[in-house]
């Protein structure tokens, strides 16, 4: 949608910030936003919050450290983790139990966590920092003037209705703000791969002897290919998710094939207790930001740094996050967070996971804060004043050169040398 919004389309109330997705990333957004002073509407087309961590029962907090006891990940994402474990099981490994250990270990910083408790927190989270929410709220279209989006429609109960907003962060999964607004984009294909929750007699006997109710419910595949694509159906085509059909095929195919390994079961000894409410999508489409991170980014440092990075099925692997990945230069007042930013390759899924996504959400909320505060197109805010207010909030921006495997420094060492993940979140 060009131009000016129809006269005849009711105008809703504006705010300085507003979030599409309420997953972890939109939800950290939402908070940073709010926490700098700005008013700031969430909207969500699900009735739940969380996302893939909760509606998408993809509830794993992947590891927030190297592998080698050193904490890499931190501000909203631990913040995020420890509201997870606070009411809900987990899987925390004992060294990590009071934050970061003080000798080196292997065990890794992460945890499962109870997904629909997970939900409800996020939930108070926004209401106890006074967030304006609305469920059931689907994003239609912008409202754009040579780049500049001076609000969003919205389908909603009552109908269309239109947003005011100074500053949109798009948060959506599928960066569909930016790709309605006319911004460069690229979708990526996913693998067959999918899972639910069942329950069993005998997972229920062993929850009861070992006293653990997580042991109850144990994920239960549909399609079981890996994050390299193993055991992906041979002659299978890939899954876009970028239309409906698409989305429609992938859902169907996955359903089907669960229904198929659950017939020959007893139907006394075993129930599918939850399928995930949303499509467990890996990477939907994402933005072609101002720079666009790949593998050869391995242990680079960036000027314009919002986090450091560890990647969660390799130890040591470090990155960082530059804020140019997460804006385009022609768009003044957008910004894409979590699996929406532009990152390449095996970086996309490097960054899409929940740790990154939270940080570069919180580091998007705070630059709309600053971009509303300065009157200033988000592109162009001063980066060192966001890296003040991240590292105030406890985000590590830089990984430290020591931390770096001696392999590499020697020119032996690439992401690619590993042909099997190395993820331990025992």
């Amino acid at each position: 949608m060009i131009g000016t919004h129809p006269p005849a389309l009711p105008v809703q109330s504006a705010h300085d910030v507003v979030v599409v997705g309420g997953g972890v990333a939109g939800i950290a957004a939402a908070i940073a936003a709010k926490r700098a002073g700005c008013s700031v509407l969430l909207l969500e087309r699900n009735c739940i919050l969380g996302g893939l961590a909760t509606a998408g029962l993809v509830n794993l907090f992947v590891p927030l450290c190297n592998g080698r006891g050193i904490q890499i990940m931190k501000g909203m994402a631990e913040e995020f983790l420890r509201t997870s474990i606070r009411f809900g099981y987990n899987t925390l490994n004992s060294a990590w139990k009071k934050g970061e250990p003080s000798a080196p270990t292997h065990l890794r910083y992460a945890t499962f966590f109870s997904p629909q408790i997970f939900a409800l927190q996020l939930l108070e989270r926004i209401r106890e920092e006074g967030i304006d929410l609305l469920f059931d709220a689907v994003f239609e279209d912008v409202v754009c003037e040579n780049g500049r989006c001076s609000g969003l429609t919205v389908l909603c109960e009552e109908g269309r209705l239109f947003f005011p907003a100074s500053v949109i962060v798009d948060a959506s999964g599928s960066s569909i703000v930016f790709r309605r607004a006319g911004a460069p984009t690229v979708s990526g294909r996913n693998y067959f791969s999918y899972h639910g929750y069942l329950l069993t007699l005998d997972s229920c006997a062993d929850a009861l002897r070992h006293g653990d109710i997580r042991r109850a419910c144990r994920w239960q595949q549909g399609g079981e290919a890996n994050l390299y694509g193993e055991r992906h159906p041979d002659g299978m085509d890939f899954f876009y998710g970028d239309t409906s059909e698409q989305i429609t095929s992938y859902l169907a195919a996955n359903q089907q094939h669960l229904l198929n390994k659950l017939k020959p079961d007893s139907p006394e000894s075993r129930d599918l207790v939850a399928l995930p409410s949303m499509p467990q999508l890996r990477t939907i489409r994402r933005i072609q930001g101002d720079y666009t991170l790949t593998c050869d980014d391995l242990y680079r440092h960036f000027d314009d740094s919002v986090t450091a990075l560890c990647d969660s099925e390799r130890r040591d692997s470090l990155y960082e996050i530059p804020f140019r990945s997460m804006v385009h230069r022609e768009f003044p007042n957008l910004i894409a967070a979590g699996r929406n930013l532009s990152a390449d390759g095996y970086l996309w899924d490097v960054t899409r996971v929940i740790p990154p996504a939270i940080l570069t959400g919180q580091a998007a909320g705070n630059a709309a804060a600053l971009a509303v505060r300065t009157n200033t197109p988000v592109p162009s805010i001063s980066v060192p004043a966001l890296q003040t207010l991240l590292e105030a909030q406890g985000v590590l921006l830089h990984f430290r050169d020591s931390w770096v495997p001696k392999t590499h420094l020697a020119g032996e060492y690439s992401p690619a040398s590993h042909s099997h993940p190395d993820r331990e979140v025992k």
